[in-house]
């Protein structure tokens, strides 16, 4: 396999005196979707705003492409091809949505690509362009996600992290998102390292995936093996009651890495 066009090694993040990523290391092929799992507090949300500059590691390195990448300026992350869509959606609600579209293409100048990419973007979301002229604020929960998401593809990424993209949406809605996700993976060569706690989802889309505990890697592997681990199972995907969860967390203390 070729080499990975995102490397992360031995990451720390924090916020004030509080470790939020302990030693955090993981590995993003070209053209695959990567999926981090784990519960609220897991340190997730920190680590993609640590990739995308958002954040400054305290110690590790971030490798994109073959360049150390860790430290610099959010807009010289997007430059480089890494394209954070955050949790919670981030629009700008007064602003339309083809506005909010020109937003994500903020560091290019070709114009006419950029009107393609725009095409592009409401061939997926059509519902975006029906309402194109409408202030992003007025849009859906889930048309607001759609728009986050075509918002970072006008910055023609390379990779795109996305956090929690089906949080607060209905279960038809999560299941069109993701299609739609596949569909990018596949038709573009979208590569993409998502951050999810809807697992069944998660790992039913993604190739390879990564299970974080307070703030470290505790367990990763194929997605489809993951799907089917017990641990997971458990877990986070609620198969068994509380009493035999507690008994398998210690269990799986001793046994995840």
């Amino acid at each position: 396999m070729s080499a990975p066009i995102l490397k992360i090694r031995n990451v720390e993040s924090f916020y004030g005196p509080i470790m939020a990523i302990r030693g955090v290391s993981l590995d993003v092929h070209e053209g695959t979707i990567v999926s981090i799992l784990g519960a609220n507090g897991a340190g997730k949300t920190t680590l993609m705003k640590t990739v995308s500059g958002v954040m400054d590691p305290e110690k590790g390195t971030i490798t994109f492409d073959g360049d150390d990448i860790q430290g610099a300026e959010p807009h010289t992350v997007v430059q480089r091809g890494i394209v954070h869509v955050p949790e919670g959606r981030e629009v700008f609600p007064l602003l339309t949505v083809d506005e909010n579209l020109s937003l994500g293409a903020y560091t290019r100048t070709d114009k006419v690509q950029i009107d393609r990419d725009r095409e592009l973007v409401f061939s997926y979301f059509p519902v975006l362009k029906d309402r194109h002229t409408q202030e992003a604020g007025t849009l859906s929960g889930g048309q607001q996600q759609m728009l986050a998401i075509g918002r970072g593809l006008m910055a023609r990424p390379r990779i795109m992290l996305l956090d929690e993209p089906s949080l607060g949406l209905s279960p038809l809605l999560v299941q069109e998102i993701f299609a739609i996700l596949k569909r990018l993976n596949e038709e573009q060569h979208m590569t993409m390292l998502l951050v999810e706690q809807n697992a069944n989802a998660a790992l039913r889309l993604a190739h390879h995936g990564y299970v974080m505990e307070v703030g470290r890697i505790v367990m990763d592997g194929a997605a489809d093996t993951l799907l089917k681990s017990e641990d997971i199972q458990n877990f986070y995907l609620g198969v068994q009651e509380e009493g035999a969860r507690e008994s398998r967390r210690w269990k799986r203390k001793k046994t995840w890495r």
